[in-house]
């Protein structure tokens, strides 16, 4: 049996994808930079810090990446983060991990404020032992940092805890320090992704993980 579980929250208990994306993508577009939405879509789940990087040169980092990513979050809080709202069963989900006898931890590439907000909106506040966010670590996924924090703070080892996300960068995040990794498919990246990047299961979402929670790494 595993100590933990470790969840991501865009994507994997909130359905916010989306919203990150577009604000995303009218930050970039508004400083000058011409990307669709497919492709500011396909990094979230990164924090800025691996974003940026993707869509800017270094000179444009250093020129208006900071300036860039502080208007990215202001527009997202006062435009998007009202439409957030949780997948099925979260709270239902965490509370059976629980029951389960696994402590719960949350990894975020999220900022420190957006994650205090998306426990509330997933009603999970009281049900999460650790949360942890891209303002805790130098690196954000697919960098381990967050996830060797997680274990730090919990004094388990990588193989004690299981990591649940809907990204690639959360699968080599949580490979990289020796964490088996549960995908779910409601962030909008394919099975195949997933699976290549070290998912070892995959479910639609967390309510399918919830009925089937027996059956899952995090039963054995």
């Amino acid at each position: 049996m595993p100590k933990a579980a470790i969840f991501d929250l865009d994507g994997t208990l909130l359905d916010s994808v989306d919203l990150h994306a577009i604000a995303w993508q009218e930050a970039l577009l508004k400083f000058g930079h011409d990307v669709s939405f497919e492709q500011a879509r396909s990094q979230i789940g990164k924090g800025g810090d691996k974003l940026i990087p993707v869509f800017l040169s270094a000179d444009e980092q250093r020129d208006h990446g900071k300036e860039m990513e502080e208007w990215r979050g202001n527009r997202f809080k006062t435009e998007y983060l009202p439409l957030v709202r949780p997948f099925s069963a979260v709270p239902e989900l965490l509370r059976r991990v629980r029951d389960a006898g696994l402590r719960i931890a949350v990894a975020s590439s999220a900022k420190k404020d957006e994650v205090d907000k998306y426990l509330d909106i997933a009603r999970i506040t009281d049900l999460v032992d650790l949360k942890t966010s891209s303002d805790d670590v130098e690196e954000s996924k697919p960098a381990p940092d967050i996830f060797e924090i997680v274990l730090k703070k919990l004094k388990i080892e990588g193989a004690d805890a299981v990591a649940i996300g809907d990204t690639p960068y959360d699968a080599e995040a949580a490979g990289k320090a020796m964490v088996a990794t549960i995908g779910v498919l409601c962030g909008g990246f394919s099975e195949s992704s997933l699976r290549h990047a070290g998912c070892v299961e995959i479910y639609p979402g967390p309510g399918a993980l919830f009925v089937r929670l027996a059956d899952s790494l995090l039963a054995r």
